[in-house]
């Protein structure tokens, strides 16, 4: 869980860092049973155990911030606790949003979460929230029903994407797909260009309003399931 290696967590018990049922677990060999209200019975340095394996956070990511583990500048990981690098499995990104998208991002150690999610095949719903640099000219909502726009590039038309219109200059866009920089280039074949793109839904999971830029909260099993309605 990233808490440190076998000679840390020695140390962190012998010095009464662990708690379980309110007894101080001064031995590191001893075993605890893992049990659903786990996470309530115990403590390390005074602050409730991490949640074990199976965790998925959600995150407004902010702009600038990449969704990668090796990259240069600042990265997602870094706004998460820093022994969480350490966890095995390993924290991992659900799809990606690129340095300047931002808004609702999911991460997960749970691998096959992961996979469902983040498969071709799975045609979730991605709703995003696109500001252009000039005003839609009336044929973009049609276009993207269509399902004969095929963008520079690409050999296959894209699937259905449906438009609403906010005012001039922003719509929301619910795409089914994920291919790279597709929302952006969408508009850019309508010979428009994506000024801001922040992502708002993913399937029926919305990106909380009291979740500010950078922020992030863990998600309960009740609110992934809305990833699938």
């Amino acid at each position: 869980m990233g808490y440190g290696a076998r000679k840390d967590i020695a140390r962190l018990a012998r010095s009464g860092g662990i708690v379980f049922d309110q007894a101080e677990i001064l031995d590191a060999s001893v075993r605890i049973p893992v049990s659903a209200d786990l996470l309530c019975r115990m403590t390390v340095a005074g602050r409730p155990l991490d949640p074990l394996a199976g965790l998925v956070v959600m995150m407004n990511k902010p702009l600038g911030v990449t969704c990668s583990h090796k990259e240069a500048g600042e990265l997602v990981y870094d706004r998460l606790p820093a022994r969480w690098r350490r966890r095995k499995p390993a924290i991992s990104t659900i799809g990606r949003l690129d340095k300047q998208t931002s808004g609702l991002l999911l991460l997960t150690d749970d691998g096959d979460l992961l996979h469902r999610i983040s498969s071709p095949r799975s045609r979730l719903r991605k709703t995003y929230r696109a500001t252009l640099a000039r005003p839609l000219d009336g044929t973009e909502t049609a276009l993207f029903a269509s399902g004969r726009l095929t963008l520079r590039g690409d050999d296959k038309p894209l699937a259905s994407a449906v438009l609403d219109i906010i005012s001039e200059t922003e719509a929301l866009i619910t795409v089914t797909e994920g291919r790279y920089h597709q929302v952006r280039r969408m508009f850019a074949a309508t010979g428009n260009f994506v000024e801001a793109l922040r992502r708002e839904r993913l399937g029926d999971l919305c990106l909380h309003d009291s979740l500010a830029p950078g922020r992030w909260k863990l998600l309960s099993q009740e609110e992934i399931a809305l990833v699938f309605r």
